[in-house]
């Protein structure tokens, strides 16, 4: 048994496999097992993991053509683990020689929880570096930034398999709320890692480190290009969903996140309204009283108020006086630039309080 199984799932991706698997052979922590999930490639994808296979025997490939999505695949790699840690690597990604070294060590400095993460680089099919803002790293400002965005790079993360399976955790099943873990077809594909990590979160089980871990490429035929507006509607779901189940761990007032989400970066079209005060009263008493450490939460709660007022001038002053103590991380910067631009997201499904004026 492997310190580390790796799940690397691919449907044609013969472009930039043996560059992603050359990486995790690159590794300085060598104690892995490398399984490559092939999702019915029709490509060269099996012939070149299977000359990897040929020299080095911690390879392993597994073809599963009938999985059913992303989450099926992926959940059929986690019932072929037995490792203690289970990392996940995309076909496209350059993982970095120290990813397994600095994921060790946090989740020495993390006993607690359940995923690591880390940050990453991302770059272009030129080869160029683009920009991309540091991750938050503690649990707690993992959990509250979790209702509004996903503060975790799926390519990065690892997974303690004892927990997983004490939790009843896997890809696209709602689970830990006091009843069976249950599939939920909704966030089975686009969103599956957001609504796995979204719950783990919840019960402060997720960290990043600080350490860049990969190389993210960033291509046109990634999932987030081909699918984005799909993809955003499944996110806003996810954050009600979240939302919600907070409220009820902590015996809050419910209260939609969605003028509030920066899925992508982008904030929602929620129409005419610009102002969502008291949508945020009911978000701020939910967040206050989650189990984290208060500075975490009041520096999510300080970001999350400058969208209370869509006025561009309100918003850009907000923007000045948050930016005057914090630096901004995640998508943060990008969301006010683009709010100020005028390049709001798709038109959030609204409710009847939300479309209210």
């Amino acid at each position: 048994m492997a310190t580390f199984d790796i799940l690397l799932p691919v449907k044609n991706g013969a472009a930039y496999l043996a560059e992603a698997i050359d990486s995790i052979r690159a590794q300085t922590v060598a104690d892995w097992r490398l399984l490559v999930l092939d999702h019915g490639s029709t490509d060269h994808t099996l012939e070149i993991a299977q000359s990897r296979a040929l020299i080095d025997p911690r390879i392993r490939i597994h073809c599963l053509p009938d999985a059913r999505g992303l989450s099926g695949l992926l959940n059929a790699g986690l019932a072929l683990c037995d490792a203690k840690y289970v990392v996940r690597h995309d076909a496209d990604d350059i993982a970095l020689p120290e990813r397994l070294r600095h994921t060790l060590a946090g989740f020495a400095a993390h006993p607690e929880v359940v995923v690591v993460g880390g940050q990453l680089t991302n770059f272009d099919d030129q080869g160029r570096t683009l920009g991309q803002h540091p991750l938050p790293l503690e649990p707690g400002r993992i959990a509250a930034a979790m209702l509004f965005c996903n503060p975790v790079a799926h390519p990065t993360v690892a997974m303690r398999l004892d927990r997983l399976h004490a939790l009843g955790a896997r890809y696209g099943v709602e689970f830990g709320n006091g009843q069976p873990p249950r599939p939920v077809a909704e966030f089975e594909n686009l969103v599956e890692d957001y609504f796995l990590f979204g719950q783990l979160a919840l019960l402060g089980m997720v960290a990043n480190v600080p350490q860049r871990l990969i190389r993210y490429r960033v291509h046109p035929g990634g999932v987030g290009r081909k699918k984005f507006v799909a993809q955003m509607a499944a996110s806003q779901s996810v954050s009600r969903h979240l939302a919600a189940r907070l409220s009820h761990m902590v015996g809050a007032e419910t209260f939609d996140p969605t003028p509030f989400c920066n899925h992508g970066g982008i904030l929602f079209d929620l129409g005419a309204r610009t102002n969502y005060s008291e949508e945020f009263s009911a978000l701020r008493a939910a967040l206050l009283r989650m189990d984290a450490e208060p500075a975490q939460i009041q520096r999510e709660l300080r970001y999350r108020s400058i969208l209370v007022n869509r006025n561009r001038a309100a918003l850009l002053a907000r923007y000045a006086l948050f930016r005057a103590s914090h630096r901004p991380l995640m998508n943060e910067h990008t969301t006010v630039k683009l709010h100020l631009l005028g390049r709001k997201g798709p038109q959030a499904q609204l409710s009847p309080a939300l479309a209210a004026a």
